[in-house]
């Protein structure tokens, strides 16, 4: 009776730890877009976000084989200079996702309102807001602030992204520490 115990107590635990040795490190990512559905802004952070497995940080050819090079359903990819553009089969009027590459890396990720249909949690609701003041009550409020009679930047540098807000036309980018984004506050 007493190796039965043993047994059926340890073969989950044993079953569980292979299960996480075996998990591929790009699938452990806090929030995918496409996939995990985080709500609270304040589980954001743009270090943990990746774009069909691809995070801040990944080398080149990652980038390229997960977005140009893998099929993705309904997406359409192309390389274009420093930019991997992804585009809606569906509805192809302009990239709704994508990566920047720079010294072989990525460094940026964006999202736009023709993604909403593809992305879950927080920014699914960021991407369909009509207002500013929706953002601001889904994020709180931002570091720096930059409105104008067109539209709103809003940057939550702490947490790595950037908001442009102009009419009905919502674009979120991911970046860390890149000063051409922060160079406009």
């Amino acid at each position: 009776m007493k190796n039965f115990r043993t047994v059926t107590c340890l073969t989950p635990l044993i079953l569980f730890l292979a299960i996480a040795v075996v998990t591929p490190a790009a699938w452990a990512a806090k929030y995918e877009l496409t996939r995990n559905s985080v709500e609270n802004p304040e589980d954001v952070d743009a270090a943990e976000i990746s774009l069909f497995r691809v995070k801040l940080g990944d080398p080149e050819a990652t980038a390229v084989e997960s977005l140009v090079e893998e099929r993705i359903s309904g997406v359409r990819a192309e390389q274009e200079g420093t930019f991997i553009l992804l585009w809606d089969k569906e509805n192809p009027t302009g990239a709704m996702a994508g990566v920047r590459i720079t010294d072989g890396k990525v460094d940026l990720i964006f999202i736009n309102n023709r993604f909403a249909h593809k992305v879950r949690g927080v920014f699914r609701h960021i991407l369909a807001a009509k207002s500013l003041k929706e953002i601001r009550d889904l994020l709180g409020p931002e570091d720096f602030p930059n409105e104008t009679l067109m539209g709103a930047k809003l940057l939550y540098e702490k947490k790595g992204f950037l908001v442009n807000f102009l009419d009905r036309q919502v674009n979120v980018e991911f970046c860390l520490g890149c000063p051409d984004l922060y160079s406009q506050f």
